[in-house]
């Protein structure tokens, strides 16, 4: 079960957000930069900016005890976190789901319900970007029809990665 994170929820979004951001990346990237990224783009008071956009919106993923199991966060119009050359885009900006519920169907069930917002708002694309080494992510969004049509760098601190930007047209049917 999704339900929509409110701008009071802030400071437990922040800390799932710096947990599951360190625990996918922490292996990969300087402790030192984890921190500048921990400190810039997931401080408190971004975090609450990103809640109190009126062009984004960030879920909790439940587990049947009502337990936050992870989150989703996706974005249109100026808050989508670059320019794409589509028109009528989606972002899907974040999903990530805490390691001790890692294969129990919570990312499938968030990318569900985002591509089905993404279509009920009338959206023609949705779009997403994935570490290029995230060949576990990767394979995950082929799944569901994503396909690469980009990439950009991707900036922690001093580390720059390249990340792929995959995009998916989107029908009637969001797994077509």
């Amino acid at each position: 079960m999704l339900v929509k994170v409110n701008a009071k929820e802030f400071q437990f979004l922040r800390t799932l957000e710096v947990e599951t951001y360190g625990d996918t990346f922490g292996a990969y990237i300087s402790d030192d930069d984890l921190e500048d990224y921990y400190q810039t783009v997931l401080s408190p008071e971004q975090v609450q900016k990103d809640l109190e956009n009126p062009e984004s919106e960030t879920y909790f993923v439940l587990d049947h005890d009502q337990e936050v199991c992870g989150f989703l966060k996706f974005n249109w119009g100026k808050a989508q976190t670059e320019s794409v050359e589509m028109n009528n885009a989606f972002e899907i900006q974040r999903i990530y789901v805490k390691n001790e519920h890692h294969g129990k169907g919570y990312g499938k069930e968030m990318l569900l319900f985002a591509l089905q917002e993404a279509q009920k708002r009338g959206f023609d694309w949705a779009w997403l970007g994935v570490w290029e080494r995230n060949f576990k992510a990767q394979n995950f969004y082929k799944q569901f029809g994503f396909e690469r049509f980009s990439e950009h760098h991707f900036i922690t601190g001093e580390t720059v990665d390249t990340d792929w930007l995959l995009r998916k047209h989107l029908k009637e049917d969001p797994q077509a």
